[in-house]
């Protein structure tokens, strides 16, 4: 193999490496998907080392080492790009891929998400669902369903403007806080309690948490404090976001 041939291919394997941490994979899947990746393409050794924000990776090939670093940002939860990254290097590993079909299909990889109009009614549904399970009556499961929606709206909203992620959350909370907290202001409900912590279950960080814990579990603990340090403010800015909502509606005093 020559020296550029090389190159391509640790270039490609970095650059699946970085999307699958960017869109939310563990740490043991981008190291068992970059080495795989790499031993199909004809490298002799793949060693890749991960940090909250990097990663630095090694190909070996006749004894001619190559490194490489690459910064990683976050890109959101997407399992669309997890899995198409998985695709791709088990069809690589049975041989009906090559190097530049690789380099085509990571190329063409866009991550998709869910329309507006279907994702926030049922972040709603889903939200009305778990106040009905908790207890609540119908109006209180109607009003978990309108704060709920209406938090989904503004979160999106926010995020397509690219603002910080926590402030996302902390106004996100704030909103739908103030909203399911009417059933304290007007008495059409038997169970006022169960909006208001129904309602903001959308934004429990679950898989930073659960990604966080398996990186700790599997070795990874820099990147498992990390992930956990991150899903931690998280759940910080939420809470200021229902405190402030809680505060301003008067339910502290």
């Amino acid at each position: 193999m020559y020296a550029d041939t090389q190159n391509d291919i640790t270039r490609q394997v970095v650059r699946v490496a970085q999307l699958l941490l960017a869109y939310g994979a563990d740490s043991e899947l981008v190291e068992e998907i970059s080495q795989r990746l790499g031993y199909a393409l004809g490298l002799a050794s793949v060693e890749i080392s991960i940090s909250s924000n990097s990663l630095v990776l090694t190909s070996l090939v006749h004894g001619r080492c190559i490194t490489t670093t690459r910064r990683t940002r976050d890109h959101g939860i997407n399992m669309t790009v997890i899995c198409e990254l998985q695709r791709i290097c088990l069809l690589t590993e049975k041989g009906l891929y090559g190097l530049q079909e690789v380099r085509r299909r990571v190329s063409r990889i866009q991550p998709r998400t869910y329309p507006k109009r279907y994702l926030v009614p049922m972040i709603g549904l889903s939200c009305a669902s778990f106040c009905h399970l908790f207890g609540g009556d119908l109006p209180a499961s109607i009003l978990t369903f309108c704060a709920s929606s209406v938090g989904m709206f503004v979160r999106l909203s926010i995020a397509k403007r690219h603002f910080n992620l926590l402030i996302n959350f902390a106004v996100t909370a704030f909103v739908t806080t103030l909203i399911a907290q009417l059933g304290y202001q007007i008495p059409f409900t038997a169970t006022p309690k169960l909006p208001m912590a129904a309602s903001v279950l959308m934004l429990v960080p679950g898989f930073p948490m659960i990604n966080a814990i398996s990186d700790m579990v599997k070795g990874h603990l820099n990147v498992g404090i990390s992930r956990w340090g991150h899903a931690t403010l998280l759940t910080v800015s939420s809470v200021i976001g229902i405190t402030m909502a809680m505060q301003l509606g008067g339910l502290f005093l």
